[in-house]
């Protein structure tokens, strides 16, 4: 199947690769670092399914023709699944743009969950014939591995072993069901007075990330008692409040890092660490590297 890209007002050779990571899986990178929108189509037939994450930009999706059109923005993920049509691809890439995609076959994607059909949505005997589009918010360690695979500078023959690893990874954490909380589950959720007290929790230890609240003045704060805050936010959130706080601050980290405008010492400060070494080590802890490697993984 050929990709072609051209640019809306010449034709143009932008950056793209095509990774074929095992038969009937691909994962596609996109780089569109000029000043003009840039056009990417390819064949898809109605045997695959897509997934398409939007790290950095903007990029618009038409089908039909013209007649009809997704938008991928910035931080935002587009799954496309239609058994009963093609869906090929036809892409508006915005400048300044990347995107990641992965495209598996339904056969194979099947295989990866035939224990648990049921519990991905699309996958159930009432969907499987159904088409299905969805779009969601990047989290912080998706946006990790769609990084490396965007800066991948390892050697070229464990490309496709790497691609494949982060391929996998990525699947894991979409359909991971700890970050999709059901608020069915948790009854004294159904007030919607305790929601927003909880939702305004979170609004609290964000804004003031670097000298936090404790749970007891945050629970005095909002309203609601230590227990409630705790189980409430772990119901809406996924997690308890302070690992919440604790990916939130390196995802805030890794973006002060990418920007260029402050070192080390000074992110870690942003985000409430008194020394660079804490700093370090909880940056460490959470993506495997340290601050100044992945600073060189980036410029690399």
């Amino acid at each position: 199947m050929d990709i072609k890209i051209m640019d809306l007002k010449n034709v143009v050779k932008g950056s793209l690769e095509e990774t074929e990571i095992d038969d009937g899986f691909l994962v596609l990178t996109y780089q569109n670092e000029s000043n003009a929108v840039e056009i990417i189509t390819r064949e898809i037939d109605s045997s695959f399914i897509q997934f398409h994450f939007c790290l950095k930009g903007f990029s618009k999706f038409i089908f039909n023709e013209g007649r009809y059109a997704l938008d991928i923005m910035e931080e935002n993920s587009l799954l496309l699944y239609n058994p009963q049509r093609d869906l090929p691809m036809h892409m508006e890439m915005h400048p300044n743009s990347w995107l990641v995609s992965i495209v598996i076959s339904i056969k194979k994607f099947h295989g990866l969950f035939s224990q648990e059909a049921g519990y991905i949505t699309f996958l159930s005997n009432d969907n499987k014939d159904k088409k299905y589009y969805k779009d969601g918010k990047i989290s912080p360690s998706m946006a990790i591995g769609l990084t490396q695979l965007i800066h991948y500078n390892l050697n070229s023959s464990i490309k496709n072993l790497y691609f494949k690893g982060k391929a996998y990874e990525l699947l894991s954490l979409y359909f991971n069901r700890s970050e999709d909380a059901n608020i069915e589950q948790c009854p004294f959720l159904v007030d919607d007075t305790n929601v927003i007290k909880i939702r305004k929790a979170k609004d609290i230890v964000i804004s003031r990330m670097a000298e936090p609240p404790t749970l007891q003045e945050l629970s005095e704060e909002i309203g609601l008692n230590i227990k409630k805050l705790k189980e409430g936010f772990k119901q809406i959130y996924g997690d308890t409040v302070y690992s919440f706080l604790f990916d939130y601050k390196m995802e805030v980290a890794r973006k002060l890092l990418e920007s260029n405008d402050y070192n080390v010492n000074e992110v870690g400060l942003k985000v409430g660490y008194s020394t660079s070494s804490h700093f370090i080590v909880a940056f460490k802890k959470k993506y495997g590297t340290t601050p100044k490697k992945y600073l060189m993984s980036l410029s690399s």
